[in-house]
């Protein structure tokens, strides 16, 4: 039964169809049948027989039932208000309404696959799969359902999968826009770049006039290097969307551009709207800043900075705590005793080079160097640690099982097999013949016990950079979706913390076994610094190592442009114009302020 309010007649005849439902299908067809005579467009006589027809065995006509109900959903009051916050990026808004209302009618298709596009949204990418999948075991031909599934698996790194279920759906309508767009953001991800912008350049034959493919062909050519095509794709989408606040963010991520004061006039207009989307609105204060930066109107710019940050987080939470209690409980599981007692398991290949630490503290750099040797592929940010790691709790939930106590549980062949499993899902981003390639996560760092245990032989490398300069970086980047501790200067500081708490721990436990390297290190010494690099990894130093920037691989992060130039020192020490402004990160490093690059004793002795 609807949640809205009702004619008696209506609710009368509804309430009988769903009477008669359990003991005669057949008479709650012909009711609902009835209503549909009258009225073709009530969303609750449709889904009645829907159900009718599907208990009757008739499950092609329910399926045509149910995607009409689909089509109809902004008639039910609730469904359309929280599709009009889930739109807006007021996920905790649309979650309230939703959550409950598909507790009670866990029938309503479209409402169940609206709330799957909000834990989408909130990077609960399991539960989106899951909520996903229900809606597809009833209407199998549900598009929007098959593309949010693709995109659920995406992001949990299952991107072959992911792959397949796009090439099927376009099999079966080669037309499918949306489809062919998320195809080619998911073969970006696989390093297949070229295939990517081609599949963009055949949507735009077609939708010329779409922003968001634009937007997306800008994004990949910027990957690509072609810089020029790609601001020209930037702003073709602002020419046709000029309020696309990812439009204006992507332009002034561009490292090596510069917005000019027209831009300035054009998105502080923008701002004056009041029927500017949340998202629009946070990406066009992360533009601002970046503009009032490069002018050094730094007291102006930080202002944009955090409000933007402010409404990035109140749509994306993060609970400091569970990062904390998740480190100490590490620390404890994680002894000298515990690895010895494993000598020997896990995966022999040492084929895999972790870049790992805090986003934003050089490990585009430390990618792009090794990159260049004759022996190193580099491959991007692979998510499969962390979709493995929090894999072994998602089957194991029901016992309790909690994150990373359940490795302890783990016997030789089960790591093997997950070392395994990781080097198999990788294998599709592994384009050339080297014997080694780098996964550049920087969230691995949480991992790392995790990394030892499945693939013992790999080598670890943790990029580190000042907290100050780190932390300011990572506050006025807006990044594609994690990474939520990054919009607290609270939350930063608490977060970089607790990365050097854990790495300090295993600097113990194994002493030797990360290489770490200090960004400011690098920029001063470079060539001293690669040598030692090259030296643990166990390789011959390569002059192509020094000349890095001639590389002409594909560099999908942020700090794409700038590694494509020489090292020099421009940003290194750009946080401190800011530092009046920074009292909230200082407060929450405490202690590691003052001692960089060292390790105050306190994290080394102290308490879990």
């Amino acid at each position: 039964m609807t949640d809205s309010p009702r004619t008696g007649g209506l609710d009368a005849a509804l309430a009988n169809g769903y009477r008669l439902l359990a003991s005669d299908p057949a008479a709650a067809a012909e009711q609902a049948a009835e209503i549909l005579r009258v009225s073709p467009n009530v969303r609750d006589a449709l889904l009645l027989f829907a159900e009718a027809l599907r208990r009757m065995g008739r499950p092609g006509d329910a399926e045509r039932a149910e995607l009409k109900a689909i089509s109809l959903f902004a008639s039910e009051p609730l469904l359309a208000e929280a599709a009009r916050h889930l739109a807006g990026g007021r996920l905790d808004e649309a979650e309230k309404r939703l959550r409950p209302y598909v507790a009670r009618r866990p029938g309503d298709v479209a409402a169940k696959a609206m709330l799957a596009e909000v834990d989408l949204a909130a990077g609960l990418h399991s539960d989106a799969e899951a909520l996903f999948m229900e809606c597809l075991a009833v209407v199998p031909s549900f598009v929007d359902a098959r593309l949010g599934l693709a995109t659920a698996l995406f992001r949990q790194g299952r991107v072959r999968e992911s792959l397949d279920l796009l090439d099927a759906l376009l099999l079966a309508d080669p037309g499918n826009v949306a489809a062919a767009e998320e195809k080619a953001r998911t073969l970006g991800h696989l390093g297949e770049y070229e295939k990517s912008a081609a599949v963009f350049e055949e949507i735009l034959e077609r939708r010329p006039d779409s922003p968001p493919i634009w937007l997306g062909y800008g994004n990949v050519l910027k990957t690509i290097g072609r810089l020029e095509e790609s601001i020209a794709a930037y702003r073709r989408a602002l020419e046709l969307d000029p309020a696309s606040g990812e439009a204006w963010w992507s332009l002034a991520n561009l490292k090596t551009v510069k917005l000019g004061e027209g831009d300035q006039a054009r998105m502080e207009a923008l701002l004056g709207r009041s029927d500017l989307r949340v998202e629009d609105r946070l990406h066009l204060h992360f533009a601002l800043g970046s503009l009032l930066e490069d002018r050094g109107a730094f007291e102006s710019s930080f202002g944009h900075y955090a409000e933007a940050n402010r409404l990035r987080r109140s749509i994306l939470p993060y609970d400091s705590d569970f990062t904390a209690d998740e480190v100490s409980r590490s620390k404890r599981l994680f002894t000298p005793d515990f690895f010895e007692r494993r000598e020997g398991w896990g995966c022999a290949a040492p084929d895999p080079i972790f870049i790992l630490g805090m986003p934003r503290a050089g490990s585009t750099l430390i990618e792009q160097i090794l990159s260049s040797h004759s022996a190193v592929e580099g491959t991007s940010e692979l998510p499969y640690i962390p979709a493995l790691a929090r894999g072994l709790v998602a089957e194991r939930w029901r016992s309790g099982a909690r994150y990373p106590e359940v490795l302890a549980d783990l016997d030789r062949a089960q790591l093997r097999a997950l070392g395994e499993e990781y080097l198999e899902r990788a294998r599709v981003h592994r384009k050339t013949g080297r014997p080694f390639f780098i996964d550049k996560m920087p969230n691995n760092w949480a991992d790392i016990g995790f990394i030892r245990l499945i693939l013992p032989n790999a080598k670890v490398i943790d990029a580190r950079r000042h907290p100050l300069g780190c932390g300011f970086s990572n506050f006025k980047q807006h990044f594609a979706f994690g990474q939520a501790f990054s919009y607290s200067l609270d939350d930063l500081g608490l977060y970089y913390s607790d990365y050097v708490r854990l790495l300090a721990h295993f600097d113990s436990v194994l002493p030797g076994r990360i290489h770490r390297i200090f960004h400011e290190r690098m920029v001063e010494d470079s060539e001293a610094e690669i040598r030692r690099l090259l030296a643990h990894l166990g390789l011959p130093f390569e002059e192509a190592c020094l000349r890095f920037h001639e590389n002409d691989r594909a560099v999908r992060t942020a700090s794409a442009e700038q590694v494509r130039r020489p090292i020099n020192r421009e940003g290194v020490e750009r946080w401190k114009a800011f530092e009046p402004w920074l009292g909230p990160l200082k407060a929450a490093l405490g202690p590691l302020l003052d001692c960089y690059p060292e390790v105050p004793e306190a994290f080394l002795t102290g308490a879990s």
